[in-house]
This record gives structure tokens, C-alpha cells and sequence, in this order.
């Protein structure tokens, strides 16, 4: 069905609906993974967000049961250069046009995404509607204004507390939003879980008698959780703290410093990140899009990891506390390996055997 995509700057591009035909709006970003759509639909990180994929065909392997980082797809709109209609990879069990229609997603293809990724980078990110009909000025202007993003932590976050996991090192999650394999990160290194919602209290989470505290990644801005950041903050100097993507900016917020939105974030499984310590690069899968500002940071907290291409904080660490955070995203789901070792700096400072990464 014919179908496009108005942008924000009044920009339109034509194209052929698929998934489910609906309308839909939400803050239209890009990623350049080449392999990982499955993931990038359900990681709850990407609530509120229509995904561009720069790549050009999507969909040729195939969607299972087995690789979503949550229990259904989060994102408000998929566009793609062209969707495989006709996927072919052992692991398959359903295509990505009805994976789509099964959880209510709307989907265009056919678009230039080149011309469309190259306005994002030069304007920046920018709210968007996937729809069939022919709206009228005003019909744009309403649905662009009644669009808001506030609540999406609220949106992605659990009812209950729950435990997975066996072993003796019991960490506490605030979950904002995690991405499975972090779960499976820390499960298959031997550790106990407690999963808490996004706005528990500090006595609720002191009666379980943790080791650590672990912040998740999540969705939106996250100067939106006043509450979470006053938690984090009080238990900072009782137990160990550490963090991922949205929990890295949260720790940054609880001492003090500021985040910021960025021009068009960075989402994809080619981000390189330096480790200042050892000097290391590696090849880091990251989506966010909001960064802590460098110039905020108290003299107290210390940079251990900065993006290559443009400078920004990926990594944090208390000279004196046991706290620290990365900004990327050490689990992948999609995206290279290398820095899964991370996980292992995270058990050490759970464990009270070191301070820091390596």
C-alpha cells in the first residue's frame, strides 16, 4: 500500500507501507548496523523512536524466537531501503513483514534512506509520521505536537520485582528498559538478579541485601527521572554502583554533573571507543541519544573511556567510590564482542576486588 513519511521540516517521502498498516508518530533516528534488526526492533531503548536502517535490505534472514532483547518489539515505526520478502537463513521462523503485523508496527520501504540519514545528520533528529492518508496542515501540526516521549522509561519498565539467576553474588537492577543480553551477561557469569521497576525506593531495594546496584539502559531523556536519580544517589558510599548507557547518564546526574540531548545520537555496531587507561580501541554496539557533558563532570568523577569520533564520554568511573558506568553497550545484541569484558570489571567491583576497569 502506498504510504510516506513526513518529517518534521516538512520534508515527505514516498513509499510502500508494510507491517501493520496503520498511521504512527515518534522521533525518527538512524542506525548503520548492517545485521541486527530483530534486536534494534526490541530493545526497549528505542521506545517512542520510528528506526531508520541505513543499510539497504532488511529482513533477508528472517526473524526467531530467540533474538529479541525484550518480549515484543518497542519501536513506533521501521524504515527500511527495501524489505526482503523472501528471507532464506536456517534460524528463521517467520518474515519480517509479518513479525511487523503480529505486534502492530508500522513499516515503509522503498524510501531514499541515504537522503533521509544525510538530513537527520545535518538537522538532527526530528519527529516524523508513517502514514497512508493525505493529512492536512493542521492534522500534521497536531499530531506533531500531542507526540511526547516523557513517559517512555514508564512504558518499558517491569510491574514487579522479580529474581533470576544462582550464585553468591546478588546485584540489584533498576530496570529502565534492559536489553536482555545484559541479563544473560551477568546471569552466565554466576550471578543472582534482582530486577526492581525503574521507580523503586532506596528502602525497598536495602532489604534485600545486595552487593551492588546495577543501572540499566533505557529510553528517552534521562533528566525525566527525578526520582530514580535521587534513589541512585542515596545509595551511593552504602553499596557499589555501576551502569549502562542510560544508567552511566543517571550516575553523571546523581553527582552533580548535566546530559545533554545530542544533534542525532549514536546507534549502530561500528562506534569505536578508547580506553584512556590501557589505550585500547574497541568496536562498541551503542544507541543513545543523549550524552553526559564533559564540562560538567565534577572533579571527583574521572573520564576512562571517550568515543573516537567525536570526543564524547563513554566512560565514567568515582576516583574514591565504587562506582563506574560505560556509556556503550558491552552485551552487543547486535554488535561485535570485543568489550563484553566489561561485565567482568562490573562482578570485580561487585565484589569489592577492584575500582575501576582495567
Amino acid at each position: 500500500m502506498k504510504g510516506k513519511l513526513i518529517l518534521e521540516n516538512k520534508t515527505v517521502f514516498e513509499g510502500e507501507c508494510f507491517g501493520k498498516i496503520s498511521e504512527t508518530v515518534g522521533e525518527v533516528v538512524f542506525n548503520t548496523g548492517m545485521t541486527g534488526y530483530q534486536e534494534i526492533l526490541t530493545d526497549p531503548s528505542y521506545y517512542g523512536q520510528i528506526v531508520t536502517m541505513t543499510y539497504p535490505l532488511i529482513g533477508n534472514y528472517g526473524t526467531n524466537l530467540d533474538d529479541s532483547q525484550s518480549s515484543f518489539p518497542k519501536v513506533k515505526g521501521f524504515i527500511v531501503r527495501e524489505a526482503c520478502k523472501v528471507p532464506n537463513n536456517f534460524r528463521c521462523e517467520i518474515d519480517l513483514d509479518v513479525y511487523l503485523k503480529k505486534n502492530n508496527i508500522m513499516g515503509i520501504e522503498g524510501i531514499d534512506t541515504r537522503q533521509l540519514t544525510k538530513i537527520l545528520r545535518n538537522a538532527g533528529t526530528m519527529k516524523g509520521i508513517i502514514t497512508t492518508n493525505d493529512l492536512s496542515d493542521d492534522e500534521i501540526t497536531n499530531m506533531f505536537n500531542n507526540f511526547s516521549n516523557t513517559n517512555a522509561v514508564d512504558m518499558v519498565t517491569p510491574e514487579k520485582v522479580k529474581t533470576i539467576g544462582e550464585g553468591n553474588l546478588h546485584i540489584g537492577v533498576i530496570d529502565c528498559g534492559i536489553k536482555t543480553n545484559i541479563l544473560n551477561s551477568f546471569v552466565n557469569k554466576g550471578c543472582k538478579l534482582t530486577i526492581f521497576p525503574a521507580h523503586i525506593s532506596e528502602e525497598e531495594i536495602l532489604k534485600h541485601n545486595l552487593d551492588g546496584i546495577f543501572l540499566s539502559n533505557g529510553p528517552g531523556d534521562p533528566t525525566d527521572l527525578p526520582d530514580v536519580i535521587e534513589t541512585v544517589k542515596s545509595l551511593i558510599g552504602k553499596m557499589p554502583v555501576a551502569g549502562i548507557c542510560l544508567g552511566i547518564q543517571i550516575i553523571a546526574l546523581a553527582f552533580g554533573a548535566e546530559t545533554e540531548k545530542m544533534k542525532f545520537g549514536h546507534r549502530g555496531c561500528n562506534h569505536p571507543v578508547k580506553n584512556l587507561k590501557t589505550g585500547k580501541v574497541t568496536i562498541t554496539s551503542q544507541n543513545h541519544g543523549y550524552m553526559v557533558k564533559t564540562d560538567s563532570l565534577t572533579d571527583d568523577l574521572e573520564i576512562t573511556h571517550i568515543n573516537i569520533n567525536d570526543g564524547t564520554v563513554e566512560g565514567l568511573r568515582h576516583k574514591t567510590l565504587p562506582v563506574m558506568g560505560v556509556q556503550y553497550h558491552p552485551e552487543a545484541c547486535p554488535g561485535p564482542h570485543d568489550s563484553n569484558i566489561i561485565f567482568e570489571d562490573f562482578i570485580n567491583l561487585f565484589k569489592g576486588e577492584q575500582h575501576g576497569f582495567r
